[in-house]
């Protein structure tokens, strides 16, 4: 804040010029800026249970606290409990989540504060039933944990120091009491497996809080509470700018017409000037220029923009990604009263269905290209959200993008991230699909449940919608699908009268089908909303094959041979997957030697899928796909092992079909991309942030340009897929050897890759290939070859990899620097004397970097792989470790 003798000045001045009778003497607007006090520091927390405390005494005294943060990490840093991911300690914290909390916080608040006329205290989040006091007072009590929450707090706050308190009450035993006396409880997604809460009966799918946290079939039941986002005093006189937008209305190659729309929260009337600078990716800056009035109360101000050859944004493989800056002011008098920056880039979005000899599409067009969505879908990067730091999103993110990814679902069981995820996002250009936080359970059908979400999602909307890589909101995964089709939900309507089933499944309809529509439609109009996924836009039943977004989980979730899906071809895949263990280096954070073996009580805790049916179903689940296609594992590292390489080769199945059918499908989002805690999991990379072999793979599988060479029943048939914007020259090879390296025969052909499409080049039958060669010990390999370099490879198994006759593949390496990388920088080759079949490289304890892993490498070839690592030569052999398919299996 300015001195006092200043601010006295500026009145005078002010006064001077004739405006104190339009201003007002007491606080012109020349004072409005808005001022800014952080409250993160300085907190501390307790146990405030009486009950709990008799068992936990030790968490009843005061203690330092962090901000923004959770009870959990809060006790953990206090080292008054175990790290809650390792071992079974998942069990023995749930009574953090069972128990309420409080903390405070003594700030000092000055006179220059306290002279503004609006001075209002602001969460960014609270989680989640919270009770917030100021100076003894109460100030305000909140329900969800997704909403913002500003609080006028000028009558209650004094002069020097304050005292500000909030008391969180856990979800569970504040909502379980109501429930239990309530006609029926709403089937949740899942019940808890720590007997908290009576089987059928969680109070999760009646608080708008991370679902996830309750636990899922991929991570653990940790219930935070906590003030999980910033908290700040605001002050300010006479106006605010609530809210800046830059909407886009058209985008294309020859003009921008976009419209800069401001909200502005005015104390009381008067003129100003409202200047609109646009600062481009290159070039001038230039300023528009528009005087307003300004009335009492919220005033919506708009102003058009129009660029000439706009640089336009485009998704990552299809141009660059240059970002506009958008300054918004209000002046008078060339003095500055409040401004807003927003930077975002130009591109337009459309969501394309249209009638086509296969139904109807479901493609996304950016700048007019319709482009195949190639992602995953994202889960949180942990369970305890104030853990996870923009170096983590970052990396992760770039995970994605260097695996030629260009779209990621942010699945509804989760939270909105934050803005630096989403400005990550922008720079990598990663499309967005954006859920609102419903993650698979049918919904409350009251009123004031369907106005939280309304508000939460106008906050929500309003704060995302300037990012141009969010190009979908989804009103929620699967709750249609859950309505329509699972076991628990259609017992459950059983129960219930006619009368009550329309009730409640209108309540859902309105919430999904008008509520959030009309907040996009009316927020972030620019932006395509879709009703649920998966679904039809409720505009019939959910999961068809030829209209709209399916998830298929008839392999793994149906136990499906990996086979079927060839024979599934949706409009776009936006779930599917299949399970795998993380690395050994990564089961050592909760697993010791003594605990590796799959029936142990640590392994069985860290493998969530089906246990409410039993401790082994997820396992049992993981051994019956490596047994049908690989074979027994030898030991538990074999299995681990097994169990990605499982993962790996399936989904590549089914994303390479999936791009191979396009334009019929134009979408391939696999579950899922991450984790958020270590254990077993769909996720390609794990929470250490580790690759797993899936991750490799999907580099290959979703390359701008690869080849395609999908074994059916009656043929091989050998396609280019081309995400190119241009056609592209190139040379197809095949090649047909035994195990050994012998080439039995061998075959060329050039082609023109079309753009955007695929190109189909030969079909083959498995006689045409072998000529009499033993399947067991032949391969077929396709390579495709640009500018005489081979860009990508697939090979083509005649008999499942448990009947191959795999041979010791005798490796040979060496360690070779590369000068131009810098000193960290390697290149390892490997050289085989049989064909290797899934070779996976690791170097033991040491942290290594390799650019390329869980490959098939051909007798007699040697491959150079790209590495970093800070350890020295001799420490990188000693703990070099190679394994393939030969060495994995009971033989």
């Amino acid at each position: 804040m300015p001195p006092i003798s200043f601010l006295t000045g500026c009145r005078r001045a002010l006064r001077g010029l004739g405006l104190a009778a339009l201003l007002g003497s007491a606080a012109p607007w020349a004072l409005a800026q808005l001022h800014t006090q952080p409250l993160n520091s300085g907190w501390q927390f307790r146990l405030a249970d009486p009950e709990a405390a008799k068992a936990h005494p030790e968490a009843a005294d005061w203690r330092g606290a962090t901000v923004p943060g959770t009870v959990q990490t809060d006790l953990l840093d206090a080292r008054l409990i175990p790290e809650p991911f390792h071992g079974e300690n998942e069990a023995r914290l749930q009574w953090i989540g069972l128990s309420d909390w409080e903390y405070r916080l003594a700030f000092d608040v000055d006179a220059a504060t306290l002279s503004r006329e609006q001075v209002e205290l602001v969460f960014d989040g609270l989680d989640t039933f919270a009770q917030v006091s100021l100076n003894g007072q109460a100030l305000a009590a909140t329900d969800n944990m997704f909403r913002r929450w500003r609080l006028p707090a000028k009558a209650l706050l004094k002069p020097g120091r304050n005292t500000l308190l909030v008391r969180l009450q856990s979800p569970i035993r504040k909502m379980q009491p109501w429930l239990l006396k309530q006609p029926y409880a709403l089937p949740g997604a899942y019940d808890s497996q720590f007997g908290d809460e009576p089987k059928g009966v969680a109070t999760a799918t009646y608080v708008r809080k991370a679902q996830y946290q309750y636990g899922w079939d991929w991570g653990p039941r940790f219930v935070t509470l906590g003030i999980w986002q910033p908290v700040r005093l605001e002050s300010w006189d006479h106006l605010r700018i609530e809210d800046f937008h830059v909407r886009q209305p058209r985008v294309d190659e020859g003009v921008a017409q976009l419209a800069a729309e401001l909200e502005v929260q005015a104390g009381r009337g008067g003129s100003a000037r409202l200047q609109v600078e646009v600062t481009p990716p290159e070039g001038a800056p230039f300023t528009l220029t528009r005087d307003v009035v300004l009335d009492p109360g919220r005033n919506a101000l708009s102003v058009p923009v129009r660029i000439e050859r706009p640089r336009r944004w485009f998704p990552a493989g299809y141009g660059e990604q240059p970002m506009y800056r958008f300054r918004a002011s209000l002046t008078q008098d060339g003095v500055e009263l409040a401004h807003a920056e927003r930077r975002t880039g130009l591109r337009s979005v459309e969501l394309r269905r249209e009638k086509d000899a296969w139904g109807r599409s479901f493609a996304f067009v950016i700048n007019g290209i319709p482009v195949f969505a190639k992602g995953a879908n994202m889960i949180p990067l942990d369970s305890f959200p104030n853990r996870v730091t923009r170096e983590r999103q970052r990396a992760l993110l770039l995970s994605a993008r260097r695996s030629n990814m260009n779209m990621l679902r942010l699945w509804g069981g989760g939270y909105y991230e934050s803005d630096a995820f989403y400005e990550e996002a922008d720079a990598l250009g990663l499309l967005i699909w954006q859920d609102f936080m419903f993650g698979g359970a049918i919904l409350p059908a009251d009123t004031a449940f369907q106005e939280n979400v309304r508000q939460e999602a106008i906050e929500q909307v309003r704060r995302l919608r300037d990012h141009p890589s969010i190009v979908l909101w989804c009103g929620g995964n699967e709750v249609q699908a859950d309505w329509e089709t699972w076991d628990a939900t259609l017992a459950f309507k059983n129960k219930l009268s006619p009368d009550e089933r329309e009730r409640l499944w209108s309540a859902n309809l309105k919430l999904f089908g008008e509520v959030l529509r009309g907040v996009v439609q009316r927020e972030a109009p620019d932006v395509p909303y879709w009703a649920t996924s998966p679904g039809v836009d409720l505009e019939g039943p959910s999961g068809q094959m030829d209209d709209g977004d399916m998830h298929f989980w008839r392999v793994w979730g149906g136990s499906a041979p990996v086979e079927t899906f060839l024979d599934t071809t949706p409009r776009f895949m936006s779930e599917y997957g299949l399970q795998s263990y993380p690395e050994m280096r990564t089961i050592a954070r909760f697993a010791g030697p003594q605990d590796l073996r799959l029936d142990s009580p640590v392994m069985r805790a860290h493998q969530k899928f089906g246990v409410a049916a039993g401790p082994d179903v997820g396992n049992d689940r993981l051994l019956f796909y490596i047994r049908k296609g690989y074979g027994e594992p030898k030991d538990f590292a074999s299995f681990v092992y097994l169990s990605q390489v499982m993962q790996a080769e399936g989904i590549e199945l089914a994303a390479s079909h999936l791009r191979s059918r396009r334009p019929r499908s134009m979408g391939s989002l696999y579950w899922q991309l991450n984790d958020v805690w270590p254990g077993a999991s769909w996720s390609s990379v794990d929470v250490s942030g580790r690759w797993k072999a899936l991750q490799f793979h999907a580099r290959r599988f979703y390359a701008d340009t690869t080849v395609t060479a999908l074994r059916r029943a009656d043929g091989t048939e050998i396609a280019v897929v081309s995400d190119r914007t241009q056609p592209q020259d190139a040379e197809l090879r095949l090649r047909v050897s035994d195990l050994d390296g012998r080439v039995l025969r061998s075959e060329r052909a050039t082609v023109t890759a079309r753009p955007l499409a695929v190109t189909p080049v030969w079909h083959r039958a498995d006689a045409e290939l072998l000529q009499g060669a033993d399947p067991a010990r032949t391969v077929a390999e396709v390579e495709l070859l640009m500018q005489g370099r081979a860009v990508a490879r697939q090979t083509v198994y005649f008999v499942p990899a448990r009947e191959l006759k795999l041979a010791d593949p005798g490796f040979q390496t060496r360690l070779v620097r590369d000068p131009a990388g810098g000193p960290d920088a390697w290149r390892l080759a490997i050289k085989t004397q049989s064909f290797a079949r899934a070779v996976w490289i690791d170097f033991g304890p040491l942290e290594v970097e390799l650019a390329d892993n869980a490959l098939d490498i051909r007798a007699g070839e040697e491959v150079l792989i790209p590495l970093r690592a800070t350890a020295s030569p001799g420490d990188l052999q000693a703990h070099l470790n190679l394994r393939s398919l030969a060495d994995s299996t009971v033989r």
